[in-house]
């Protein structure tokens, strides 16, 4: 999460950067899980098909198998559920696709039902938060399969296929679980703990920036091992693992109640210690189960699961924006390529529906990012193509290598993972029957340059007036959450787990301030965003997050500094 606080003199139409947009940063601590679970999920279909002879039907079986590169960082009870979803969007955005392509061969038309689809696809992805790859996955699909040779009569038995391939991909998501049934939650909590450390760091650095930066990503992190925790329900015989990952939790929380007093090495140690299947650490201070500070912990987290989680249609509703731009750049990228006579029009769609993301910088990161990628991993095909072109196993061999490759580098820079994402999907149009290599380069080409072009035209196009709405609604919502908390601690003895629920709700609270306000920064074209009233409303937020954890009666063990009075007055 980027904590960059624009000033108040922030010009209305920014400046687009170039320096670092394809900069390498650090691989996800996992990208080895959705490399493998790719390969896992993709190999057993294509090589059966392979040794029936029938490659040309590979197109319904990956739309499957790609459904395991989902979710791999939430707990297995709620993945289990998460892919399941996953795996009936696709085959739903396959059927359409599938129907429309045996009605009609009109490509104004299939372009059309194919941008439709896209918007649809990204703003559901957005708006439940599924994560990486998001929309993309199902666009490529999708849109590939508009444009496949197609009858009303193969429709069933081509779903039956992908149900098929995403039944094993879902079995290839879950299959971990049998050896760490906890480890998505275990790394979410090291993750916590590490984030808490390096802000408890940088706060002794005296650098406000960098602290400011710090406690930032610690909430978030800590914020995000909480969902983690909440999204299952307890389950019997893992009570006291969750419990101890609970507890843990909360002393990140501690600590970035009070930096200054925090050993960052007791941190990271508790992080180094959940790693592998070994027994959680305790924390040596909240580890009694008669505690009544853990019984609060517990009665908060049991009164935010049967709160339950806000309707659909209200979240799709800001999304309204990025859908129409996605619905508009898919639909002119995919136009635009039929009009140069180009030949495949999905292209330039999935091109165009790739770019969109918060808000107009991170789009324009993300379509430098796709053009480089993309221009390079062509390169790459053409010098691969001779070996491909050896037979259909040889094929099959290459994209599976590609297929890992791509899963291996996306977490450090979209650019990578493109550069192996290209030849496989040029790879992938040659099992139904050998393509010239000179015309799928040219193609190619053409349709990255016009997807990314059109695109991006029409991101700046369909502007988010709406962006500073949503600061403004995160801003009451947070001063909202941290008044109810104060009333709380004025209390003199509040409601059990009343507090502790408080305390989460203001947490999370913050961190939708600070992605909300993140995400309109890098907007053009519209209203000054509030940002001092952003920064004061983060500041006495956190004060009175410091406050609860004081009163619930939870500080670090060994201290070196006292905390300032005024740092903990709500």
């Amino acid at each position: 999460m980027s904590s960059a606080t624009p000033t108040p003199d922030t010009p209305l139409v920014r400046r687009l950067p170039l320096a670092g947009v394809l900069r390498p940063g650090r691989p996800s601590d996992i990208w080895f899980k959705p490399a493998l679970s790719s390969v896992a999920a993709v190999a057993p279909p294509n090589l059966t098909l392979l040794a029936l002879g029938r490659l040309d039907l590979a197109m319904y079986t990956m739309a499957g198998s790609l459904c395991a590169l989902y979710a791999h960082n939430r707990p297995y009870a709620a993945r289990a559920r998460a892919l399941a979803w996953v795996v009936l969007g696709m085959l739903g955005g396959v059927a359409v696709a599938l129907v429309a392509a045996s009605l009609t061969r009109d490509a104004v038309v299939l372009v059309t039902v194919g941008a439709l689809l896209a918007a649809a696809q990204k703003a559901l992805c957005d708006a439940t938060r599924i994560g990486p790859p998001g929309n993309v996955v199902l666009t490529f699909i999708s849109s590939a399969t508009l444009f496949a040779p197609q009858t009303l009569a193969q429709v069933p038995g081509h779903l039956a296929l992908g149900a098929a391939a995403g039944a094993w991909a879902w079995l290839v998501g879950m299959a971990p679980g049998l050896v760490r049934p906890h480890g998505p939650e275990r790394r979410a909590t090291a993750h916590a703990l590490n984030a808490t450390a390096a802000c408890a760091e940088a706060h002794r650095t005296g650098d406000d920036g960098r602290a400011r930066a710090a406690r930032a990503a610690a909430y978030a992190a800590v914020h995000a091992a909480w969902q983690a925790l909440l999204s299952v329900p307890p389950a019997r015989g893992r009570a006291a693992t969750r419990r101890a990952l609970e507890r843990l939790v909360v002393r990140a929380e501690v600590a970035l109640a009070a930096p200054a007093d925090t050993d960052p090495e007791r941190l990271r140690a508790w992080a180094r210690a959940l790693r592998g299947t070994g027994p959680v650490p305790e924390a040596d201070d909240l580890r009694a189960d008669d505690d009544p500070r853990a019984a609060d912990e517990l009665l908060g987290m049991d009164a935010e699961r049967a709160t339950g989680r806000q309707p659909l249609w209200q979240r799709l509703g800001p999304l309204t924006p990025i859908a129409a731009r996605t619905a508009l750049g898919c639909a002119l990228a995919g136009y635009a390529s039929l009009a140069l006579g180009i030949g495949r029009p999905y292209w330039a769609l999935v091109t165009a529906a790739s770019l969109y993301q918060a808000n107009i910088t991170l789009t324009w990161n993300r379509a430098v990012q796709r053009v480089v990628g993309n221009l390079v991993g062509v390169l790459l095909f053409a010098a691969v193509t001779p070996l491909a072109h050896l037979g259909p196993a040889a094929l099959v061999l290459c994209c599976l290598a590609f297929n890992f490759g791509a899963e291996a580098l996306i977490s450090r820079n979209y650019w990578l993972g493109s550069v192996c994402v290209t030849p496989m999907a040029l790879l992938i149009t040659e099992f139904a029957g050998y393509q010239e290599p000179g015309r799928l380069i040219t193609e190619r080409i053409a349709d990255t340059l016009v997807g990314a072009l059109v695109g991006f035209a029409a991101a700046l196009a369909v502007t988010n007036r709406r962006a500073a709405d949503r600061v403004e609604r995160a801003l009451a919502a947070a001063d909202r959450a941290r008044e109810h908390a104060a009333r709380l601690l004025a209390r003199p003895d509040p409601a059990p787990g009343a507090l502790e629920s408080a305390r989460r709700a203001l947490a999370a609270a913050l961190v939708d301030l600070r992605a909300t306000a993140d995400a309109a920064a890098g907007e053009w074209w519209q209203r000054a965003l509030p940002q001092e009233r952003v920064v004061r409303a983060e500041q006495s937020g956190h004060r009175t997050l410091a406050a609860t954890v004081r009163r619930q009666g939870h500080r670090p063990r060994a201290g070196t500094t006292a905390q300032k009075t005024e740092d903990v007055q709500p």
